[in-house]
């Protein structure tokens, strides 16, 4: 699992967690929540100064070097935090317009503000081209009577031109680059802001743009709430795998042979599971014997049970399962 958490040559890594340490234990815990100029200081996100310099090319030929203009294109630059060096991040078109990473977090600060939400982690990934910040936010989904889901406010930003400052909803805290991936795949509350002269405001129009009032979570809570109150039998379920995971006559008898063994698992689970607990036989039990098969009991590849695991834990923090769980929803929900 590459967490491309940027790493230091004086062995301290680009990355701030408030109360626990991520699974790649890398970077700095805090005690208690931090706010958004520790975050910044701790993830060395601060004074980077990202910029535009005029890109240049080298033309070699038998008669010597000659340098060559790249109209229209620049190359991101940053104040290196630890070195003070300039460092080049990407190359990007002349509509290009930087956003600071001051910038990030003072909008998130504003977020904080109004929700009541703490800062949670920070962190620069891939030598810094890309950086985040996730808020925890003081309330959280209940489903049933005590099912509670934490959900965070994440906002990244690339300063190589690779993606837009997003920012979004998620009930995943992000700790690299991995869950990063995972938050946008599962997002349900996002806004997108392009690196254009017009950002600054667009950011601003973020914070009515994602609604705070978290619609998202009332959205999601009253669907769950639908669906443990309304049964779902064993052939109801049926019906959904083999939707998810469709076998044909003609296929090969192995696919036949995982189809059979798939169905085993998804049917004790549904049934017997210690997770069920509680809303047994009902579309939410159905749901969720789906998506703890997809994360945690679908075969994985490794020569060991240590490696299987390691192979199953990648596929939970990567979202690879994503697309399959947002079908397996809409199969299910009511």
């Amino acid at each position: 699992m590459a967490h491309e958490i940027e790493q230091f040559t004086d062995g301290t890594a680009a990355f701030a967690s408030a109360n626990v340490s991520a699974w790649h234990k890398l970077g700095t815990v805090t005690e208690g929540a931090m706010t958004a100029e520790e975050a910044m200081e701790l993830a060395s996100l601060s004074g980077w100064n990202v910029r535009l310099l005029p890109l240049t090319a080298t033309e070699i030929t038998a008669d010597g070097t000659t340098p060559v203009e790249v109209p229209q294109h620049y190359a991101t630059a940053r104040t290196h935090p630890k070195t003070g060096h300039t460092q080049t991040l990407g190359v990007v078109g002349s509509d290009y317009h930087p956003v600071q990473n001051e910038e990030h977090a003072e909008f998130l600060n504003l977020l904080a503000d109004e929700s009541g939400a703490h800062f949670e982690t920070a962190g620069s990934l891939k030598g810094g081209r890309q950086v985040f910040l996730t808020m925890k936010l003081p309330q959280c989904l209940t489903i049933g009577q005590d099912d509670n889901i934490d959900l965070y406010i994440a906002a990244s930003n690339s300063h190589d031109g690779g993606s837009a400052f997003r920012t979004m909803v998620t009930p995943i805290r992000v700790e690299c680059a991995n869950t990063l991936r995972a938050a946008i795949q599962g997002a349900r509350s996002s806004f997108v802001v392009r690196h254009t002269a017009g950002a600054k405001a667009r950011i601003a129009q973020a914070r009515s743009a994602l609604g705070l009032t978290f619609k998202y979570a009332e959205e999601f809570e009253q669907a769950a709430q639908r669906m443990i109150e309304a049964e779902m039998t064993l052939s109801e379920l049926k019906s959904v795998v083999d939707r998810l995971w469709p076998v044909k006559d003609s296929d090969h008898p192995r696919a036949k042979t995982n189809q059979r063994e798939r169905w085993g698992a998804i049917s004790h689970l549904f049934e017997h599971a210690d997770t069920q607990a509680g809303i047994r036989g009902t579309r939410w039990a159905g749901y969720n014997a789906l998506t703890e098969y997809a994360n945690h009991v679908a075969p994985a590849r490794g020569k060991t049970d240590a490696d299987k695991a390691a192979a199953r834990a990648e596929r939970v923090i990567s979202g690879t399962a994503s697309d399959l769980m947002e079908k397996a929803f809409a199969l299910t929900t009511v």
